[in-house]
């Protein structure tokens, strides 16, 4: 069941995010009706699950890794993380990290800068996950200011 996912957030009929799915959960995804995911979490770490696309794969899921620095967001990673949602905007979508951190802001800034959400809106979305730390409000205000 997707609901047991660590942090799991239904934002719309096409998205919804969460933590690192195991390999039970990553099944759900498939059997959900997911046509991709979008993986923020880094490589390798000790959260990760190594066959996580092959999983996927069996159920036909498009998977992208967009491996992102929790001490250290870039703006590329943003660019690119909008880019993958512009392309695939008709699509069913989920979208992990390791706990759903990265995610609830690269989601919020999207919405933001894309779908002209609320600041205060977007900020109570990201607070329902977890309080961003200075890395995390400084990258915030940075991606913003970018797309003034």
């Amino acid at each position: 069941m997707i609901e047991s996912i660590y942090n799991y957030n239904k934002i719309s009929s096409l998205w919804a995010t969460g933590g690192q799915p195991d390999e039970d959960e990553l099944h759900a995804i498939g059997q959900a009706g997911f046509e991709v995911v979008i993986n923020l979490g880094l490589d390798k770490a000790e959260y990760s699950i190594p066959e996580e696309k092959n999983i996927l794969a069996l159920y036909g899921i498009k998977y992208y890794h967009l491996p992102v620095s929790f001490q250290a967001p870039q703006i590329k990673h943003y660019q690119e993380f909008s880019k993958i949602l512009h392309s695939i905007a008709d699509k069913k979508v989920f979208i992990h990290c390791a706990a759903n951190k990265r995610v609830s802001v690269f989601i919020a800034l999207y919405q933001m800068i894309e779908m002209k959400l609320l600041f205060q809106e977007a900020q109570k979305k990201i607070q329902s996950i977890w309080q961003p730390n200075d890395v995390w409000d400084n990258f915030i205000s940075f991606v913003l200011a970018l797309k003034k």
